[in-house]
């Protein structure tokens, strides 16, 4: 299945805000979360089956150990991106996970508005570094991260929840200075 035409769908520019995901948002991002699951779950590294069993504290929980953004158009979410530090990454680097855009929001800039945000996110806590994987059927999602100015790092795996589909990491150098010098 192809999308429409580009032209036919306007950026969406001044009618999008992006937002930080907080505690208070747990049952919206709950809602975004589910939902790209359902629309593309080889993108990432759980299921909706696992996720909708989650409690409601343990979502409040998960807005406290990340970074993450939505997109609204008004009132509705089309996207969403968060920012993960692993306890075992260092310091200065963090990664990209979680990136959605819903179907019909796809091709309007939306994309491009959350990574933006996650990455001046990034450079103004000190990261040096982000990375992100993706599934090397994703071409999409490859194409997007590639303009965006990421590039492959050699490193390779397997969806934890998917044998068989390769994914593969990605980063993009913020600066080339290490954390703590100035």
């Amino acid at each position: 299945m192809t999308d429409p035409d580009p032209a036919a769908r306007p950026d969406l520019g001044a009618g999008l805000t992006v937002v930080p995901v907080e505690p208070s948002l747990w049952q919206v991002y709950r809602g975004v979360r589910l939902a790209m699951l359902l629309d593309t779950p080889l993108a990432y590294g759980s299921t909706f089956a696992r996720e909708v069993a989650f409690p409601d504290g343990l979502w409040v929980e998960r807005m406290r150990d990340s970074d993450g953004w939505l997109a609204c158009e008004g009132e509705l979410p089309v996207g969403a991106v968060t920012s993960f530090h692993a306890p075992d990454q260092a310091d200065d680097e963090t990664h990209l996970v979680a990136m959605w855009v819903a179907s019909h929001a796809r091709g309007r800039g939306v994309a491009d508005r959350l990574v933006q945000t996650l990455l001046d996110h990034a450079r103004s806590a000190g990261r040096r570094r982000v990375t992100l994987d993706v599934a090397d059927d994703n071409e999409r999602a490859i194409g997007f991260y590639e303009r965006a100015g990421f590039t492959r790092t050699g490193r390779t795996g397997e969806l934890p929840h998917q044998p068989g589909v390769t994914e593969f990491e990605m980063e993009l150098v913020l600066s080339d200075r290490p954390a703590g010098s100035g």
